[in-house]
């Protein structure tokens, strides 16, 4: 499978990365590439479990979704480790967010699967375990007025930030990918609007060397 179109890390790129917490990275996924990919995660989704709950430890909020861990993804699944392991995409990785990244070595978190399909689905807020999230668009609504926006605060331990004027709203498309400071920036993606909506993404996780244990027990209900 051909390799992601990562952009250059350049220091525009890498201040921006700092100041924001977010990094739009529109048509990540190759034109060729694409489809290979999309396939892939719409075989998995057959193993996927839909998730309807809140989650006590993120402030109550919604998880309306259709998720898959990376436990099964790894044992039924050889492109998805394989994109997860790219050692370039590991080193690009650290170069934009000025971290040591590594590999997670927990099984359950590394590489997941989140599909919303539903009218009201949801992926509400939280902050992520580890500290770098790559996100891949497989599927996404057209228009940013049927939902399924990324919503973030940059900087914001606390969900609550969210809900203030700093909050900000980011609508990708299929092929798009966005990198994440996802332990120090509250998001949650915005609820579907209407019937016939798909949104399917794969979120990489990555982390440093003295981070390997997630802090949160929020994984294992959601995967």
């Amino acid at each position: 499978m051909a390799v992601l179109s990562l952009p250059e890390c350049t220091r525009a790129v890498r201040d921006r990365f700092a100041t924001d917490g977010y990094l739009p990275l529109p048509s990540l996924i190759p034109s060729g590439t694409l489809p290979v990919l999309a396939r892939e995660v719409r075989r998995l989704e057959g193993l996927a479990l839909r998730r309807d709950f809140v989650m006590a430890s993120m402030d109550s909020s919604p998880r309306h979704m259709t998720t898959l861990g990376g436990h099964v993804i790894a044992r039924t699944s050889h492109l998805v480790p394989e994109l997860y392991h790219g050692p370039r995409l590991l080193s690009w990785i650290g170069e934009v967010s000025g971290l040591p990244a590594a590999w997670v070595t927990d099984p359950l978190e590394r590489h997941v699967i989140n599909i919303l399909h539903q009218e009201g689905d949801t992926h509400g807020a939280h902050t992520d375990d580890y500290p770098l999230a790559l996100v891949l668009f497989t599927e996404a609504p057209g228009d940013p007025a049927d939902g399924g926006l990324l919503q973030f605060t940059p900087h914001a331990h606390d969900l609550s930030g969210l809900e203030t004027a700093a909050a900000r709203h980011a609508h990708h498309r299929p092929g798009d990918g966005y990198l994440l400071r996802a332990d120090t920036t509250a998001h949650r993606v915005t609820p579907l609007r209407r019937p016939g909506l798909r949104r399917t993404v794969m979120n990489l996780a990555y982390t440093t060397p003295d981070r390997q244990q997630a802090r949160t027990p929020s994984a294992g209900q959601l995967y």
